[in-house]
């Protein structure tokens, strides 16, 4: 294995055409460096999977194995898609892993300047890049650990609890230059293989959201930070396929991952502690709208985090490199 090959995962659902966008420019921003781009459909069945597959056959892709089309044969979520392409391994052993989500597309230097990054700083363990929208704005993909002071700040959103819970905010201000930060979204994120073989892949109980977040913070306990580099970006567009636009309230999905990482990274008592947190600030939220209507008031937010907190724990999956698919 050379050093600084990369194994681009990019994981379709039910957007076949928008992955061959992500494919072609990761296919792009891969020239000159050693390495394979695996597009994976996870068990879309409307037809992605054979028209991914002719599509890169037509233009030359798979030759060489420069880029393979897999199917995880079970929709089991973001992280078990993801997974199901770290359970091939590529024929060319690869020591540092990028996922990329399928409607993100990749400068044609970002691979290069983290790739760089990463072999300059062996320290790190993993590394987000800027995000950024259809029109050049910039997207918010550098965070904190949740927190049960940072859910009664998230859901108050009033300036004198923001001030003083501050260094609990789960947003962080951009990094100028290239910092350390808790955890990066998954738009663009690249971790040393070694990582993995010491951590584990993404943790399946989770089906969206939230294993990023559990992805950077057992790589952190285990001494690998994270950090983000502003210098490499991506275009993201966002939402194309869970509809995150259009959502008054968060799916089911969204609950019951954010259950499973605070009972799994904090205990349930704390789980408890920081959705009575949530449904304090929520509480201060519609004291303070009271005689005004607050159409950014959630709806039937403080049921679901009640009916998720009485649910039983979910079994942690995590893939282990040397798992069989």
């Amino acid at each position: 294995m050379s050093v600084g090959t990369v194994h681009v995962i990019i994981l379709n659902w039910r957007s076949a055409q928008m992955s061959l966008r992500a494919a072609k420019a990761a296919i792009t921003a891969m020239d000159g460096i050693d390495g394979v781009v695996s597009l994976v459909d996870n068990d879309s069945g409307d037809g992605s999977f054979e028209e991914m597959s002719q599509h890169a056959a037509d233009r030359g892709w798979t030759e060489g194995g420069r880029l393979r089309v897999l199917q995880s044969g079970h929709n089991g979520g973001f992280g078990a898609g993801n997974n199901a392409a770290l359970r091939v391994p590529p024929d060319r052993p690869c020591d540092l892993v990028l996922f990329v989500n399928s409607d993100a597309f990749l400068e044609p230097d970002t691979i290069a300047r983290m790739r760089t990054h990463m072999l300059t700083h062996p320290d790190i363990g993993l590394l987000g890049c800027r995000v950024l929208g259809e029109h050049g704005n910039h997207h918010t993909t550098h965070f904190r650990f949740p927190s049960a002071a940072g859910e009664l700040e998230d859901a108050a959103r009033t300036g004198p609890i923001s001030r003083l819970l501050a260094r609990h905010v789960v947003t962080l201000p951009m990094p100028p230059v290239a910092a350390p930060v808790d955890w990066a979204a998954g738009a663009a994120l690249m971790i040393r293989s070694d990582v993995l073989n010491s951590i584990g892949g993404f943790d399946e109980a989770y089906f969206l959201y939230f294993e990023e977040t559990d992805l950077c913070l057992r790589a952190a306990k285990a001494g690998w930070p994270t950090h983000y580099l502003p210098d490499a970006s991506v275009m993201h567009i966002g939402s194309v396929s869970t509809g995150m636009r259009e959502w008054t309230l968060p799916p089911d999905y969204w609950f019951a991952s954010r259950e499973h990482y605070y009972r799994k990274n904090h205990g349930r008592p704390y789980a408890v502690v920081a959705m009575l947190a949530h449904l304090a600030g929520l509480t201060i939220r519609r004291l303070r709208a009271l005689g005004r209507d607050d159409q950014t008031l959630p709806r039937g937010q403080a049921r679901a985090l009640i009916r998720h907190a009485l649910a039983p724990s979910r079994p942690r999956q995590i893939f282990r490199p040397g798992d069989r698919p």
